[in-house]
């Protein structure tokens, strides 16, 4: 699958190493090789998408759009229509509640787009579950895939550690693909100064770096939309590391705090986008209850937190963290668990109160009070 024009941009993509890469290891098994390209496609519906999302002050993540919208999408359609195939195999490090076989007796049928299914429709719906191999598991990534398009999927690295799929690789002299480093850059698009890669296709927006302590300017930067809440902001001229906590996006201004786990960082409360639920929409539980315990995360290998969804008429939800975590971000996804069981996932639109915040109103309160016990005189 080609889904990036290097020549759209300046710099290097990796495109074309891959494209070579998969010719060679389809030579060594003696199968066909097929070259499809969706740029069009992959421009239209996550990149337009990404650039979108960064001018409104949010931290997209393309990486699961492209799954939904590309790979489980387009790529499944024509494997299905153009190539006769019964079902994809892909490399994510992924299971789902059908064994193999069954993935091949499955149907392909189109189902109408409504705010919910129906869920007095008769359907054995099929799970999404975590890769036997925690750290490398990629349920996170296949969040927002389709019900149909997983019924026509297998997995076929998800009972495997990534030490074990090596060791087969190696066994087949695939010794190419194996030399390969881990991809960290974005979907397709590869790894890249990714300030400068923004900056061909969004017009600076300079601004100031806000001290959240005393509001002091602090230095000057390009645009609100290179930096994610987080991150270390690199200050001129001082030595300190300094993060960025808030953006404001009418005034350019992006606040940091003078510590990596500022108060200011952390926060238990945040409202997603309609959520996505793979098997089951919503799940029983929370309809019945309006409330469901369960686990989130909002980055790829984070550790997963326990929380409370409270289900919301158009289908979001609200997110309470039993303890706050650092550096929620708008934009993000949020992925919902339970056991190894991948729920669903919606985009984070808004976030609660800081833990700072919430001290600094505390400490308002408490001064008032303070004050008026001062004026008591002292019993003599």
């Amino acid at each position: 699958m080609k889904n990036w024009d290097p020549l759209d941009e300046q710099g290097a993509c990796s495109v074309d190493r891959d494209c070579e890469d998969a010719y060679r290891v389809c030579q060594k098994l003696d199968i066909p090789f097929h070259q499809v390209s969706y740029v069009k496609e992959y421009w239209n519906e996550v990149f337009s998408d990404l650039l979108k999302e960064y001018e409104l002050g949010r931290t997209p993540n393309p990486d699961i759009l492209c799954n939904k919208h590309i790979k489980f999408n387009y790529f499944l359609h024509y494997a299905m229509d153009n190539l006769g195939a019964d079902a994809i195999a892909t490399g994510h490090y992924a299971r789902t509640s059908l064994e193999d076989e069954e993935v091949f007796q499955q149907k392909h049928t189109k189902r109408p787009q409504k705010l919910f299914r129906n869920r007095f429709e008769v359907r054995n719906t099929v799970k999404l579950l975590q890769g036997a191999d925690l750290f490398k598991d990629q349920t996170f990534f296949l969040s927002q895939i389709s019900q149909d398009a997983l019924r026509k999927t297998i997995f076929p690295l998800g009972d495997l550690t990534k030490t074990f799929v090596k060791k087969i690789a190696a066994e087949h002299d695939l010794h190419h693909v194996l030399k390969k480093k881990e991809s960290m850059g974005v979907c397709f698009i590869g790894e890249r100064n990714f300030e400068n890669f923004l900056l061909e296709y969004l017009e600076p927006q300079p601004g100031n770096f806000v001290s959240i302590e005393d509001k002091k300017v602090m230095g000057r930067h390009k645009g609100w939309f290179l930096f994610t809440i987080g991150q270390r902001a690199r200050l001129a001229g001082l030595k300190d590391a300094w993060f960025v906590v808030d953006k404001d996006v009418s005034t350019g201004d992006v606040f940091v705090a003078p510590s990596r786990d500022h108060p200011a960082l952390y926060r238990d409360l945040l409202r997603t986008s309609r959520v996505h639920w793979i098997a089951e929409e919503p799940p029983a539980e929370l309809v019945r209850e309006k409330m469901m315990e369960c686990h989130f995360r909002f980055r790829h290998q984070m550790a997963l937190v326990p929380c409370v969804l409270t289900l919301n008429q158009d289908g979001s939800v609200w997110v309470t963290l039993v303890k706050p975590a650092r550096a929620i971000t708008p934009g993000q996804f949020a992925v919902f668990y339970k056991g190894d069981e991948c729920l669903g996932s919606g985009k984070i639109l808004r976030m609660g109160p800081s833990v700072y915040t919430l001290q600094q109103g505390k400490n308002r309160e408490e001064s008032p009070k303070k004050e008026e016990i001062d004026k008591i005189e002292p019993a003599t």
